[in-house]
């Protein structure tokens, strides 16, 4: 009995989270990025006040879930993403791991979809904030090393989706040749949840059996000159990385399952 009514406890404090993010997201939308817009002219210096305001708000999202009881987490290696000019990769196994990230990383970039560009609710926060638009080619590739170079911390989930918990691994190469051209190490990012939950293709009200447990691990970088060096090519070098890293994910993932 006691366990049934936590259960209903904590999917009301789930959805009443949710709610209050889209609030929160709508009231950004409607009266503060559109004074941003109008009293900071410059670019760059728009560009920094909207993403710490995103910052703020994603660590205020964060905080309310811990606060009402949803769910709890612990950080590792936090200074770690101190520095500037980071290429960050992650697995992805739940729906709130950006928010996660984009809650603690400072002056964080991504990459989103274009349709957010377009959505008339989207737009102004996305823009303000300068994030990437995911529009296929060159281009991307180019937006992506401009954002490291300029050192904004990019944050990037190789495999492209939510992990599947029903199959293999599968990573894209986005992030390997985003290293390999900018010359820039990649800093890993492993993220748990314990029990398994708001993961690809289940609803977010299907709340687990108790609170969930985030651990987010910052890793020591992972230097891309040797794959580099070996491969001899930017194309090859991109492949071998790709490789390492999703066998880095599975190697991580497992010794923790393990544990």
């Amino acid at each position: 009995m006691f366990e049934t009514i936590g259960r209903y406890c904590r999917l009301f404090t789930c959805g009443l989270s949710f709610f209050v993010f889209g609030m929160g997201g709508l009231a950004l939308r409607v009266f503060v990025f559109p004074l941003l817009n109008i009293f900071i002219r410059e670019r760059r210096r728009r560009t920094i006040v909207a993403r710490n305001l995103i910052r703020v708000t994603f660590r205020c999202f964060v905080g309310l879930m811990r606060a009402l009881g949803v769910l709890k987490y612990n950080i590792t290696g936090l200074e770690r993403l101190e520095r500037r000019g980071l290429l960050i990769v992650a697995n992805h196994p739940t729906l709130i791991d950006v928010v996660f990230l984009m809650a603690f990383v400072k002056q964080a970039d991504c990459i989103v979809k274009s349709a957010l560009w377009r959505n008339p609710f989207t737009h102004g926060p996305v823009s303000a904030a300068g994030y990437i638009r995911n529009d296929s080619g060159v281009q991307l590739i180019e937006d992506c090393i401009a954002s490291v170079r300029s050192g904004s911390n990019l944050i990037i989930f190789p495999e492209g989706t939510r992990t599947r918990f029903d199959g293999p691994v599968g990573l894209k190469r986005g992030a390997a040749n985003i290293a390999v051209r900018a010359a820039c190490n990649l800093t890993p990012v492993l993220i748990e949840c314990t029990p398994p939950s708001l993961r690809k293709g289940e609803k977010w009200w299907r709340v687990p059996p108790r609170r969930m447990h985030f651990r987010i691990e910052v890793q020591e970088d992972i230097d891309i000159h040797p794959f580099v060096a070996e491969a001899g090519s930017e194309v090859l070098a991109a492949r071998y990385l790709t490789d390492h890293l999703r066998d880095y994910f599975v190697a991580k993932q497992t010794r923790h399952a393990v544990a």
